[in-house]
């Protein structure tokens, strides 16, 4: 395996939220630099900004034009935002939202020209950001759509668990019209190949939630689970792939058998992330599994509420760098092991002259 270090791109997200503040917590240790090249794709101006609000000395910042100039004993900084924009933090403003969309855009147009490796992603507010160009419902969407719209999933990491997202970020409303056999079926095979490449699981164990109360109670509070989901768990078990279920969510999680299973696959957003965060949030992370990149991000958000007040915990945003670089080497890794297989025995190749 190569022994360079990765170069990890970092976007600043909102200008007015807590990311430079978790981004300069996370770097302030000389010792991340050994491990791997932050860039950060912001703007120096801003970040200058946030470390006089928050008090913090002798942080140096290289800049350069894209990632290939990265220095790889240095913090980078690629400017990529207009120095006039405005900082207000705490505040929900057209130009924090903008600012996020544009660093993100040079992260990704990077990431594509192969002049950085991972892609760690600080946290935007969504309403904000939203505009004819980013006209998605956050991160995982985008970039999804700017990789060739595989086959992909919200997936959120800690040591003790992982939760898998069938419908993501949609209305609750919008939900039940959503699940389809097809889809289900979908987000256990990316899952499971996730658990297998990603994470060097070799036979991962998948626990597949119901959407209704009790799992339905055997069609008593609702017939998905009988018609939808476990005719798609019926697929993947004949496809090789151990997905159990449907079980009750609050049964699973509430029992403590949850540590039985390598991943949980729930079908709507605060299904899965409520307990996973109730679980894990200084420490979750928020993978988007299924894309040819690694892209990971806290799982929390821009946090106004504390902006500049130097109270965020930079814990899950470190653990988002962490994976990102561990994933890195790991499908690295990979590649290599599956490059040459064993071609197969032919027929006679072990007979006796």
């Amino acid at each position: 395996m190569s022994t360079e270090k990765v170069r990890v791109a970092i976007t600043q997200g909102d200008i007015n939220g807590i990311g430079y503040e978790i981004i300069f917590k996370t770097l302030a240790d000389p010792k991340v630099l050994e491990l791997y090249t932050p860039v950060i794709y912001g703007s120096s101006k801003v970040a200058a900004y946030h470390r006089k609000a928050l008090n913090i000395p002798n942080f140096s910042l290289n800049s350069i034009k894209s990632g290939d100039e990265a220095h790889s004993k240095r913090v980078n900084i690629v400017n990529c935002v207009d120095d006039n924009v405005r900082v207000e933090l705490g505040k929900a403003t057209e130009d924090g939202g903008q600012a996020a969309f544009v660093a993100l855009q040079k992260a990704v147009e990077d990431l594509k020209n192969g002049l950085v490796d991972v892609l760690v992603t600080a946290p935007i507010n969504k309403n904000v950001t939203h505009s004819e160009a980013f006209n998605f419902p956050g991160h995982t969407e985008f970039l999804a759509e700017q990789f060739g719209n595989q086959s992909h999933i919200m997936l959120m990491v800690a040591p003790q668990l992982k939760v898998g997202i069938v419908t993501g970020h949609v209305p609750l409303k919008d939900v039940p019209e959503l699940l389809t056999m097809e889809k289900i079926l979908e987000k256990i095979r990316v899952l499971d190949r996730t658990l297998r490449i990603d994470f060097t699981i070799r036979k991962p164990r998948i626990a597949v939630l119901g959407v209704n109360p009790h799992a339905g109670d055997q069609g008593l509070l609702g017939d998905e689970e009988i018609n939808i989901i476990k005719p798609a768990i019926e697929v993947a078990r004949e496809e090789g792939i151990m997905a159990l279920g449907p079980y009750p969510a609050d049964g699973l999680f509430g029992s403590g058998n949850v540590g039985r299973f390598d991943a949980v696959l729930a079908m709507y957003h605060d299904q899965g992330l409520a307990p996973f965060k109730s679980i894990a949030f200084s420490e979750g992370v928020n993978l988007t599994g299924g894309l040819p990149i690694v892209r990971t991000s806290p799982d929390h958000g821009t946090a106004f509420d504390i902006a500049g007040e130097n109270k965020a915990d930079e814990s899950s945003f470190r653990e988002a760098v962490y994976l990102a670089v561990d994933i890195f080497n790991r499908r690295n890794l990979h590649k290599e092991i599956s490059s040459d297989p064993l071609k197969p025995a032919e027929k006679g190749d072990f007979e006796r002259d």
